[in-house]
């Protein structure tokens, strides 16, 4: 299984999958905990962590999407129910449900299924084989939930199967497929929500600044080295130290061509236009902090001064 693919294909992998998977194991996992220690009922004594501690739940449900040509875009998938005894799935719910998404989105196929944990399991392979009647080349999506702080891709592996002679015996094995993060602007917007919500634990306003404007700076740290290793790769083609690949090139071209329409005119106006509407904005929220500032400190002084006058037969003017 440490192989990889030799099928050619092209996988293009779509967010929504992941806040899926991920969705469904953290409701999964949610519900299978057990209550905590002091919920004992008629004061009976907590369990231990020992005897509580289980393993992590597995989900499975099927992905869904599209294939032209070479290339396979996942772009949505479902749930399904799984008998752990059996290692096999829930035949009529996939049928039912595959029909009411057929009814919603008619171009859309089952082109696998997916599950979570760090890696493929045999028994895996027995699902794997039970789908390929409704897919004859089904792909594999696993999403480990554990959290590696010191892992910088996402935790999501595409594995497909291909029959390879081991010890003389033909045998189907589950092997990596590369793929790519491919969005469209509804996505990009979800995304950016759900990367923005507020977190549980009644994190501050600073505490959220500081992580957004640590994840700019990864981002940005990021594409600067990409655009790093694709310069000195450009500068090694130039010199003739690696073979020239023309799609590389093309691909090159077609971002620096998208360069100079920041640079027009047109641009500069609208760019103007938004940061003086910014600045005028915050202009007159300042005006408008700085108004209410100032009718608190005269109502708090006609307050003192009535006082005063009552006391002294004094009246205000203010």
């Amino acid at each position: 299984m440490a192989s990889s693919s030799s099928s050619g294909l092209t996988f293009k992998l779509h967010p929504l999958v992941i806040l899926n998977i991920s969705d469904h194991y953290t409701r999964v996992k949610s519900q299978s905990q057990p209550p905590p220690p002091h919920s004992a009922p008629n004061g009976a004594e907590p369990s231990s962590p020992a005897a509580t501690a289980s393993a992590p739940p597995r989900v499975f449900g099927c992905v869904i999407g599209v294939q032209r040509g070479r290339t396979v875009e996942i772009f949505n998938s479902f749930e399904l129910l799984y008998d752990p005894v059996t290692h096999s799935l829930d035949r009529g719910f996939l049928e039912k449900k595959q029909e009411l998404y057929k009814k919603v989105f008619p171009n859309f196929y089952i082109l696998g299924w997916y599950s979570t944990g760090s890696d493929a399991q045999e028994s895996d392979m027995h699902i794997h084989k039970a789908l390929m009647d409704i897919n004859e080349s089904p792909l594999y999506v696993l999403l480990n939930p554990s959290i590696n702080h010191a892992q910088k891709d996402l935790p999501v592996t595409i594995y497909e199967s291909e029959l390879h002679v081991i010890d003389g015996i033909p045998q189907l094995i589950f092997v990596h497929a590369s793929y790519t993060i491919e969005t469209v602007e509804a996505e990009r917007i979800s995304v950016d929500h759900v990367a923005h919500l507020k977190p549980s634990d009644g994190g501050s306003a600073a505490t959220q600044l500081a992580a957004h404007l640590t994840g700019i700076h990864s981002a940005i740290k990021m594409l600067n080295s990409r655009i790093r290793v694709l310069h000195h790769y450009l500068l090694a083609m130039q010199k003739g130290e690696i073979p020239s690949e023309n799609s590389l090139l093309r691909q090159v071209s077609s971002l620096l061509r998208r360069l100079p329409a920041i640079e027009s005119e047109k641009f500069q106006d609208d760019f103007l236009m938004e940061y003086n509407d910014t600045l005028l904005v915050s202009y007159l929220a300042m005006f408008t902090n700085c108004s209410s500032t100032m009718n608190e400190l005269v109502d708090k002084f006609n307050t003192a001064y009535d006082r005063h006058s009552r006391r002294g037969g004094r009246t205000s003017f203010i």
